[in-house]
Formats: C-alpha cells, structure tokens, sequence
C-alpha cells in the first residue's frame, strides 16, 4: 500500500481494535473482570499482591495479545476488500509468520458478520466499493419534498421528473438509458433539478464519480477538433458506465452540441442489445437546453390572457407544440433535437417562465440560504429589480431566478 493510504490505514486500525475490544466483553475467559480505576503510574517490579498483582497482570496481557492478534487479522481482511492489492502474498507470509491458534479468542467467535458491518461502516466514508458507486442512494421521497419546496412555478416540470427517474430506478430491467430533455428560458430551474436529481441519487451530489457534467461551449468550444471531442467523449462516457451500475449524465447548452459528439453519445442511450447488459447498467441522460422557450412561453401567455392559471396548462399541449419546434430546428442545423426523430427521448420536460411572485419566493430562499432577516417589502424591492416581459403585461421574468442570489446583496447592512 502507498504511503498515502498510511494514516488512513491506522486510524482504521485503531477503530478494529476498539470495536474488537468492546465486542470482547469484560475479559478472557478464565480471568477476573478488569479494575475500573486507571492504570498505575509507578514504575517497576509489578506487586505480588493488590488489585494489581502479577496474577492480573499477566492475564491482562495476554489478554491484550490476543485482541492485538485478531485485530490484525480482522485488518487484513478488511484491508484486502478494500485495496486487493498483494493480499495473496501477504496472507501467506504472516500466516507463516502467526503459525498457531490465537489464545483465549478464535476467529469464528465474533465472526464475519461483524467484518461485513465494519467494510460497509468504512465504504460510507469513501469509494471503496468494486463498482465505485457504493454511495448510490436514490432518495426519490427527499427529490420530490426539496422540488416541492424549492423549485417554484414548475408543476409541470416536478411531475414530469419524479414519475420518470422513480419508474426508471424501479424498472428491474430497463431496455434503455433514461432520457430527458429540460426546455425553457434561462433561469426557470433547469440546472437546479439536475443538481437536486443528482445529490439525491448520489450522496456525494454532482461530485460523485458517477456524475458527468458537460458544458457545451466550456468542453467543446472549438469545431476544429470536434474529432478530438468525440474520442475523448466517448472513452469518458465508457469509464462512467463501467465503473458504475447507475451513471448519470448532464449536458448542458445541448443545443450547441455538434452533431458529431451526438453520434457519440447515441449509442449509450440507444436500447440495449441483451438483457444481460440492461441488467448491469442504468444510465440517465439529462439534456438543458433553451431552445423551445418561446414555444412555452406562448402557451402560458395564452393561458394568462384567457383568464386561466398556469397549473391547468396540460403537458400533452406543451410536448406536442415543442416536439414539432425541435423537429424544425433540427432541419436548420440543432443536432440536438435529432434525438426527437430517433425515439432516443423519452420525455420532454418543459419549464416555464416565472412569474412575479415566483421571483419573490426565489428571493426568500435566497435570504433563508444565507440566514439573513427579510420582510416582504424587502422580497418586492428584489422583485422590482428584476426585467418582466412582454412589453405590455409585464408578466414573465426574463432572467427567471438567475441573478436574484446576487441582487440580495444590495440590502446586506
């Protein structure tokens, strides 16, 4: 093992051996239960009499050897399921080494149950599990609640979401990789449900290693070496796939990706040639785009001027308007909505613009976030900030909730 896994092996180390002393009871068998008072601090000869006689002292020590013995067995066992590197060698050579039983104590009196308990304890602290994604924990209930409580004005979108990653995970064998396409303006909440879906999904969030994010024109800005892209593409998605059961994806800016980097990406979301394969692997795809923002945008309009709430627009309405404006974008030149065309999308999720109040309450997280006092004349003052359109109601916020974490700054004391 490197040096660098040093400390983190002794500090294990002294937890195996703590947790092996509190599973060992009170003492030996065959020897008196242990004083309760400290450890004497004279030095020399151990008396014959007392609470501290030889008698004692021998038993504890030798009781203390044979916890010390068991406890590095224990530690190569946990240490070969962690790191498997050299185990074989190393476990014949101190087997030569501890040729004989252990005193007082055998291997099957605590048991391997306890080696299971304490591998799992230490697999929640870090990924040491042979997948790599030991730390999967697709909290679906805690997803739907934080959506719930936080994503505002998108009725629509929380369904959607929810219904669709929930009968995905639950699928014990999906044909595919689940697909969905986020449409809408910038600052509806996009970026938020693919944050909220993965730190629900993964305990380490967005930084798990079975979480990719690409950006568009941060990844691949230049077409000159979109060949370059699609490889390096491709083996990154490969890795994710292969060191996790359960992968998921985010491209964000999709409609700017090349349509060479989609012939890339297409074969990991296409159906899965054996069941075998469906079995092993869950992959979910997640693709933020603005385009078809206007589409949406027009429907709830539409909805407002009729006298009718945003919370009756039905999905079937909004899909069938924005599937017809991506297959059209796809003929001039948006590789993304080609997807459409080939069934690789399984749903498209609309977001749609916010509204005054919704900017208000966007002002409030923003506030409780940071543990700041407000008042609602204070949540109107961020909301007036704010660019409303069209030009005549004034309705929808252009930049939805983007910039009100940063507007809040002007009412710090």
């Amino acid at each position: 093992m490197g040096q660098a896994r040093l400390p983190a092996l002794r500090g294990l180390g002294c937890c195996v051996l703590v947790l092996l002393l509190l599973l060992g009871g009170s003492g030996s068998p065959g020897t008196a239960p242990a004083p309760r008072g400290p450890w004497p601090r004279e030095q020399g000869p151990v008396p014959e009499r007392g609470p501290w006689g030889r008698g004692r002292y021998e038993a504890v020590k030798k009781h203390l050897g044979a916890v010390g013995a068991l406890s590095r067995r224990y530690w190569r066992y946990l240490a070969c399921r962690v790191w498997q590197e050299g185990c074989e060698e190393e476990e014949k050579q101190q087997e030569e080494r501890e040729a004989g039983p252990i005193p007082s104590w055998s291997f099957p009196l605590v048991g391997q149950d306890y080696l299971e308990i304490l591998s799992a304890w230490y697999c929640s602290f870090g990924s040491c599990c042979e997948t790599g994604d030991c730390r999967i924990t697709n909290n679906i209930t805690g997803l739907e609640a934080e959506l719930s409580g936080q994503l505002h004005g998108q009725h629509l979108a929380k369904e959607v979401v929810v219904r669709a990653v929930q009968g995905f995970l639950q699928s014990p064998r999906p044909q595919k990789a689940l697909v969905l396409s986020f449409h809408g303006w910038s600052g509806t909440g996009k970026n938020f449900v693919a944050r909220m879906v993965a730190s629900h999904l993964y305990r380490d969030g967005l930084k798990s290693d079975c979480v990719r994010v690409f950006v568009s024109l941060l990844h691949f800005p230049h077409h000159n070496y979109v060949d370059s892209y699609k490889v390096q593409l491709q083996r990154q998605i490969s890795e994710t796939l292969q060191r996790c059961r359960q992968a998921l994806l985010i491209f964000d800016e999709a409609e700017k990706l090349h349509s060479s980097l989609l012939d890339a990406i297409r074969p990991f979301m296409a159906q899965h040639d054996s069941e075998g394969q469906a079995d092993q692997q869950r992959s979910i795809f997640l693709f933020l785009s603005n385009l078809g923002g206007n589409t949406i945008n027009e429907v709830a309009l539409e909805f407002w001027r009729a006298g009718r709430a945003r919370e009756e627009i039905p999905l079937e309405l909004l899909e069938q308007r924005l599937r017809l404006e991506l297959q059209d974008a796809a003929e001039s030149g948006h590789a993304h909505s080609h997807l459409l065309r080939e069934n690789l999308i399984d749903f498209v999720v609309p977001f749609l613009p916010l509204e005054y109040h919704h900017v208000k309450l966007c002002a409030r997280d923003a506030f409780l976030a940071r543990g700041l006092p407000y008042t609602e004349a204070t949540l109107d003052q961020v909301a007036q900030m704010m660019v409303f359109v069209p030009k005549e109601e004034k309705l929808f916020s252009a930049q939805g909730c983007k910039s009100v974490p940063q507007r809040i700054n002007y009412f710090l004391p």
